[in-house]
């Protein structure tokens, strides 16, 4: 990263070596509350606000932090579900210059309390909805609780009890950290990923303006989980962005769904490949669908066939795209402006850049269109770094370029594909699941001798994970066996994160070097899936 202060290259005594560039994703909100304060903001239920009301309980619980003692730079973990106190709580911590630690909801206390403790948070905040979650964690690491949401007698101080609002936001240098999404690699635990006030304030334009045409007038459904990259930036600050409106989902359940898209006239739908294939199953046949101007789907490979489906059924358009949480997260969609091709995810965004390099060099070798190889990004949606992990930074900002891990092809007009990922990462329901971390929690039962985790296609949910597991000695190999490692391991991990399925065999396959070669390993359980299926057909 460039560490030259601003103006350090502008002539002694000007008076402009002090100059310093600001920029918070606080202005998000505070732009179109200044801009459109009688405009629904957000809808949750029973509940609906303008953004001139919601910046003023954002300013609110920014006051109330402030008295806990949060400050500029601190980071402040946020524990909560789609509901109004997530934004508010969100943009009180981005109002005081501070940094926003999202946990996900998934994670069971012990895996939740890593994030705290390696972020150095120094509050939690939770929601009464998962106060079971929050005091975990907060009880783990010894980092003070607060809470937020309905409630009844709890001992925690309250952000929702009235305070005088802070005037306006803290200043902050666009290289400032704004929020820190936690994200596992192939090994070790799980990564901070520190994108900072540019990244966000420049993604959520982007999104809006270039990429999705979000107007004031536009409704979206935000059913997405927000302390997902994939929620929060292109569903909360895209639509703040533009001063359009949320309406929030605190679960993702198809039918309701349909009911919100109807009842609030939303003319934007964003969501995983699951999401598009659950809404299909719900659309039965002569069911009056209500109408959609554009959908955008990311976080795993839509299937074309599906994509094809549901802009049929639904008269829409679905704008499929590509990022990840290091590339805050959109890198690439398909954009109108550009032209749309079904099974690719476009184009990179405005400001940003996308080649495809070669995958074994030190440096970043850029290769010609057609040849297949690591998709690396470079520009403002590009994260700073891995906190408290600077080789691991070094790995992937090579040469100004951040390198993926995944492999794509990009044709003669343009389009990016993504054709395989060069990790072992799976996607289960557009959620991350990296395979070490389930192996050494598997390696811990009496069962398991060797095991290796991957992916098998599953139409539901992108992928389901699968334990490949050579037994113990002694160890039958029926299925009440496999069941009880599933429920053993179910007790350990979070919910995404556990196999359902589980396949013994004598020995994994290896390779020269002696890893495991799990595309073998997925090739022949992925014959096996399909050799079932014709033979109950």
């Amino acid at each position: 990263m460039n560490e030259t202060a601003p103006g350090a290259n502008l002539p002694p005594g000007s008076g402009a070596e002090t100059i310093r560039a600001t920029l918070s994703s606080a202005s998000l909100l505070a732009e179109p509350a200044t801009r459109f304060p009688d405009r629904t903001a957000v809808v949750e239920g029973e509940h609906q606000v303008t953004y001139g009301q919601l910046w003023r309980q954002a300013r609110e619980h920014a006051s109330a932090l402030r008295v806990l003692g949060v400050s500029a730079g601190d980071r402040v973990a946020l524990v909560a579900p789609n509901v109004l106190a997530f934004v508010r709580v969100y943009y009180a911590v981005q109002t005081l210059g501070a940094v926003v630690v999202p946990v996900p909801l998934l994670l069971r206390p012990e895996e939740a309390a890593h994030l705290v403790s390696d972020s150095g948070a120094k509050l939690v905040v939770g929601h009464t909805d998962r106060l079971d979650l929050a005091r975990g964690c907060s009880r783990l690491t010894g980092t003070p609780l607060a809470i937020v949401g309905p409630r009844d007698d709890h001992p925690e101080p309250a952000l929702d009890d009235r305070a005088e609002p802070v005037g306006s936001f803290v200043a902050r240098s666009p290289e400032d950290p704004a929020v820190i999404f936690y994200t596992s690699g192939t090994t070790g635990k799980p990564k901070g990923a520190v994108l900072t006030q540019l990244n966000m304030v420049m993604n959520a334009t982007v999104n809006a303006f270039d990429a999705n045409d979000t107007g004031p007038g536009d409704r979206v459904l935000g059913c997405l989980p927000l302390f997902h990259v994939f929620g929060q930036t292109v569903s909360m600050n895209t639509t703040f962005r533009a001063g359009a409106s949320l309406v929030l989902q605190p679960a993702f359940e198809p039918s309701r769904a349909l009911e919100l898209i109807r009842e609030h006239g939303i003319t934007q739908f964003h969501g995983v490949p699951t999401m598009y294939s659950r809404l299909l199953e719900a659309a039965e046949p002569g069911l009056e669908l209500p109408t959609l101007r554009l959908c955008v789907s990311g976080g795993a490979a839509l299937p074309v066939r599906v994509l094809e489906r549901f802009e049929e059924r639904f008269d829409t358009r679905v704008l499929e795209g590509y990022g990840l949480s290091e590339t805050s997260p959109s890198a690439t969609v398909n954009q109108p402006a550009l032209g749309t091709r079904a099974g690719t995810v476009g184009h990179p965004l405005w400001g940003t850049e996308v080649g495809i390099a070669d995958p074994e060099a030190e440096g970043i070798e850029l290769l010609p269109d057609g040849q297949a190889g690591e998709v690396v990004v470079r520009g403002h949606n590009v994260f700073a770094g891995y906190l408290n992990d600077p080789e691991a930074t070094e790995a992937v900002l090579v040469d100004g370029w951040f390198r993926t891990g995944d492999i794509g092809r990009r044709d003669e007009d343009g389009f990016l594909s993504i054709v395989d990922r060069k990790k072992d990462l799976i996607i289960r329901n557009g959620y991350n699941v990296y395979p070490r971390e389930v192996e050494e929690v598997l390696l811990d039962h009496p069962a398991v001798e060797q095991v290796a985790v991957i992916g098998l296609p599953d139409e539901q949910r992108g992928e389901e994970v699968c334990a490949v597991v050579v037994p113990a000695d002694s160890v039958d190999t029926d299925q009440s066996v496999k069941d009880g490692i599933i429920d053993w391991s179910a007790r350990r991990l979070a919910a995404h994160k556990y196999p359902r399925r589980v396949s013994f065999v004598t020995e994994l396959p290896l390779g020269p070097s002696h890893k495991v070669l799990k595309r073998e390993l997925r090739a022949r359980l992925v014959a096996r899936q399909d050799t079932t299926e014709d033979a109950q057909e």
